[in-house]
């Protein structure tokens, strides 16, 4: 039998779970969902509740990511103070290409334990035309070498698949990346398709109203990630001054995180977009030397365009809720950027 049918079969019995409430700040006010956990969950009702929260930001934060056309999923923290938000932050969605983020850093690990370098070429790796389904994995071919350096910086500023599909098979596929996660303590968290075949058979599932684990992550753990590369936790000063640096250049995704934040302010973000889904993560660093990591994460609400501006209008709201909020030193670095 195939992988799908056996999805179709577990889609039928999984079940919906409603809003848990514990104290004080927004993060504790997540709608969790009962997952299946093998394959996913089909979401039964739509996202709303009323949530008690403590701040007037935690307010405006929930009330722009209402999901009542769509669940949205929002995760920040302020790297200068520790102030953390969080809506639907532990509930699951697709990744699609800000999974990229974790490819580039397991492959960047590989290079400062000496096993390849940033001169290292490697073929991309182009997609084949085939039916959705119809193989465990989508066939490709091998196109062009190019150095390690260039794929980085393509599968991050252009979003470009074939490049990230080169540097994922360079470290082993899908679990060296879980892998990678993992030993750094980044949980709920799991790619399990390369590019290719996650865009090929792209669709099987509406994320509006069905987690799909596969290829997913919460809010909560892209924010753990983003944090960690920043703080100089996983990686190197050079390894993260090549990533981050890439994040900085990013062309896609100009109506999302960059579109409100204001001119003086620095972005490193990367975007993903899938059936009916939208999404960007990143760090915004202020004129004073401050930073959040903020991950977004949008299904539904109509078209692309109203996905984007979602996007945007809560990460604006979220630049303008903690440049308010008091600096507090905390412990922090920078990813060696210029």
């Amino acid at each position: 039998m195939t992988s799908r049918f056996f999805r179709l079969a577990a889609a039928s019995a999984a079940l919906f779970a409603g809003l848990t409430a514990s104290p004080a700040v927004a993060q504790s006010n997540d709608l969790e969902a009962a997952f299946d956990r093998t394959f996913g969950t089909q979401v039964r009702a739509p996202q709303s509740f009323e949530a008690r929260y403590e701040t007037s930001f935690e307010r405006r934060i929930a009330q722009l990511a209402d999901g009542s056309k769509g669940r949205i999923g929002v995760a920040a923290v302020d790297l200068s103070s520790g102030e953390q938000i969080s809506i639907l932050g532990n509930q699951r969605f697709p990744m699609a290409s800000t999974s990229k983020i974790a490819v580039a850093a397991t492959f960047l690990e590989g290079v400062e334990q000496g096993r390849w370098s940033l001169t290292s070429e490697f073929p991309l790796m182009i997609p084949i035309r085939s039916k959705k389904y119809s193989s465990r994995a989508a066939p490709v071919r091998k196109g062009n070498y190019m150095p390690a350096i260039d794929l980085i910086e393509i599968m991050i500023t252009r979003s470009s698949n074939p490049a990230t599909d080169a540097l994922l098979k360079v470290v082993g596929g899908p679990n060296a990346v879980n892998g990678w996660a993992r030993r750094n303590g980044i949980r709920e968290f799991s790619i399990d398709r390369d590019i290719a075949t996650l865009v090929r058979d792209d669709g099987e599932y509406d994320p509006v109203s069905y987690i799909d684990r596969r290829d997913s992550a919460t809010p909560r753990a892209m924010v753990d990630l983003l944090a960690g590369l920043y703080q100089g936790k996983f990686l190197s000063r050079e390894s993260r001054r090549v990533l981050m640096g890439a994040m900085s250049r990013t062309r896609t995704g100009k109506r999302r995180i960059p579109a409100m934040i204001p001119g003086e302010a620095e972005v490193l973000h990367k975007t993903g977009s899938l059936n009916n889904t939208s999404s960007d993560i990143g760090i915004i660093r202020t004129p004073d030397g401050r930073a959040f990591a903020v991950a977004i994460y949008v299904t539904g609400q109509g078209t692309r365009r109203n996905r984007e501006a979602k996007i945007a209008s809560i990460a604006r709201a979220l630049y303008d809720g903690y440049r308010a909020s008091p600096r507090r030193q905390y412990a922090t670095a920078d990813y060696g950027g210029d």
